[in-house]
């Protein structure tokens, strides 16, 4: 084979690190980010955060005094911990919005990795979904910040009185 042929074998790790990694089962991401999370779901059930000097303060509420489309993560998990769902949502209503696609995303990962011999076409998130998405979040940001929408801040009533 001449060195101009792209070759059909991938080129070996030649570092450690790589060979370390390539070692490792495909199923310890997806578990270790799990456990991770479960770790931050007993902190933030049992620390709550709208009690100051625990938890970090938004910085870039700090440096513009706007909400970022962040702002009130923190305090909507700690409510979906506690099965408030309804405080969650007036926290941050994109969050809770976000997060039955990054459950499926999250248990797609784990099965995947777990039974990887099994054949399943590698689909990822279509462009125009990342970019709707992305839009999304933007749209969000900008709402969040308006007078007129000043219901999409974190903790304010769900439902405007105009």
């Amino acid at each position: 084979m001449r060195h101009d042929e792209p070759s059909s074998v991938p080129p070996r790790p030649t570092n450690a690190i790589a060979r370390s990694l390539g070692r490792v089962h495909p199923a310890i991401w997806p578990l270790g980010l799990g456990a991770v999370g479960l770790v931050g779901v007993v902190l933030l059930h049992s620390v709550d955060p709208n009690q100051p000097g625990f938890y970090p303060g938004c910085p870039w509420l700090a440096l513009t005094g706007t909400f970022c489309p962040g702002c009130g993560t923190t305090r909507a998990l700690a409510a979906l911990t506690h099965l408030d769902v309804l405080g969650a949502l007036s926290m941050n209503p994109l969050l809770v919005a976000f997060l039955p696609f990054a459950l499926y995303s999250y248990l797609t990962w784990l099965r995947n990795s777990l039974w990887p011999h099994r054949r399943r076409p590698r689909t990822l998130v279509p462009t125009w979904a990342l970019w709707g998405i992305l839009a999304g979040i933007v749209t969000f940001w900008i709402l969040r910040n308006l007078p007129w929408f000043s219901f999409l801040a974190p903790g304010a009533p769900l439902l405007p009185s105009w």
